[in-house]
């Protein structure tokens, strides 16, 4: 039976010359090599190589065999070089930059594809300088940053949107809805209590100022819990109101938790984009984790 080994060892003394280096090269003893080479001619019946004063000179049969195997040689080294590589990619730590209201949605979709990820909760700006100071190997914004020591691909968009809770009555606002009466609409909704996972309640003055043409609304927020993730469970359980990314509310709209309220046409879509420094050998990981959010986000 052909031993794959002594092709391994037969193509690194053909391209060496010598049975010392490719005992170096193959991390095995030149005893070792020389056996090997001596099995693989007496299996192909013909002397692959001649001794010199240094090294070793190729045969005409050993530049023949060459040809023959060095293609797929190359193949099935590549081949266990890519199973290796995985492997090892299961097992390495990574760390991942992204802001807390997108972890639930997007964050959390990583988890299922590697065994040990470090996050980092913050914001774009954040973000961009912990990729840029290599303190992070990836992270996931919603702004561009487009510099020379960094990479970066839009992985899909998010929107704002309004949802509420099933027990919510809402008959009486998607009547104010279809009559379009922006001052009746902004009422109802006055009327309403409001979650928020921020007191600053950047979310809600977003939506009014492009529903509404508004820069800050009347209302105020009745609930502030800190985690989008934990805002929304709440809200499922009781009556009320929340604006939050659409990435977010789809998986409780899909449970039948929540329902989507409003989905106002003025509200820009959002980039997201996934980040990370340049020349930092993490390409097999940018392009799982960038399949994985764009799956998230489609």
């Amino acid at each position: 039976m052909v031993n794959l080994e002594w092709y391994r060892t037969f193509k690194s003394v053909y391209k060496n010359g010598n049975f010392s280096v490719a005992a170096k090269e193959l991390f095995i003893s030149q005893p070792a090599v020389s056996q090997q080479i001596a099995m693989l001619e007496a299996h192909v019946g013909y002397k692959l190589f001649n001794r010199k004063s240094k090294g070793v000179e190729a045969t005409e049969y050993a530049k023949l065999l060459n040809n023959l195997i060095i293609d797929a040689l190359d193949r099935l080294e590549n081949i266990e070089n890519g199973f290796r590589s995985k492997a090892q990619n299961s097992k390495r730590l990574i760390s991942v930059g992204i802001s807390k209201n997108l972890f639930s949605s997007l964050g959390n979709s990583l988890i299922s594809k590697f065994d040990f990820i470090d996050f980092t909760f913050s914001e774009n700006e954040m973000l961009f300088e912990l990729i840029d100071s290599k303190k992070l190997d990836f992270a996931i914004v919603s702004k561009r940053f487009d510099t020379f020591d960094t990479v970066y691909e839009l992985v899909g968009k998010i929107k704002l949107v309004m949802v509420t809770s099933l027990q919510q009555e809402v008959a009486t606002f998607h009547e104010k809805l279809k009559s379009d009466n922006l001052t009746e609409i902004e009422q109802w909704l006055n009327e309403q209590k409001w979650y928020s996972h921020d007191a600053r309640i950047p979310h809600i003055k977003l939506f009014w100022l492009h529903a509404f043409n508004k820069k800050r609304p009347s209302m105020i927020a009745n609930y502030i819990i800190p985690s989008v993730y934990e805002m929304l469970e709440i809200l499922s359980k009781n009556s009320g109101i929340a604006i939050t990314w659409n990435c977010n509310a789809n998986q409780f709209i899909k449970e039948n938790k929540l329902k989507l309220l409003w989905e106002n046409e003025k509200m820009p879509d959002v980039d997201v984009f996934l980040l990370t420094a340049k020349n930092n050998n993490l390409n097999s990981f940018f392009e799982i984790i960038s399949n994985k959010l764009k799956e998230a986000l489609a």
